[in-house]
């Protein structure tokens, strides 16, 4: 934080409760077995084709690193809101872009999400936190 910054207190929600579901999910990818990684790194190549050249396993370590390191800079209150809603913004976009270029997540036609989807469409909450962060802050300025 530059001088004279102070930890708002309408972000301490919003940073507790999305540092602490991504470092959780983040924590949780640590030991995820080679079928696991398989199907996380099937559904991300849907999004991101670039990651097709990348293994399952190593691609399921770099994701859990982010969702670590994110995790981490949302729940430190000395990492700036912009930067850690930055962070937090793109992220969750992502997220955002395999619930709508994944088959099957969405019901026909629609961007209302079929069961299958419902995981990750709620993740578009955690887009509205990232923007909100990065909002207000680059607002208080």
């Amino acid at each position: 934080m530059r001088e004279g910054e102070t930890l708002k207190l309408w972000q301490v929600p919003l940073r507790l409760a999305s540092g602490a579901f991504v470092l959780d999910q983040g924590l949780a990818k640590r030991t995820v077995e080679e079928e696991r990684a398989k199907g996380l790194h099937g559904m991300a190549t849907t999004a991101v084709p670039q990651f097709e050249s990348m293994e399952p396993k190593r691609f399921v370590d770099l994701l859990s690193t982010s969702e670590i390191a994110l995790g981490s800079a949302l729940l430190l209150p000395f990492v700036p809101a912009w930067l850690a809603g930055a962070g937090l913004t793109a992220f969750a976009a992502n997220l955002m872009r395999l619930y709508l270029k994944a088959p099957g997540l969405r019901q026909e036609g629609s961007l209302r999400p079929s069961e299958r989807g419902m995981g990750i469409a709620k993740d578009s909450w955690l887009l509205a936190m990232g923007v909100a962060l990065l909002i207000g802050d680059l607002s208080d300025r």
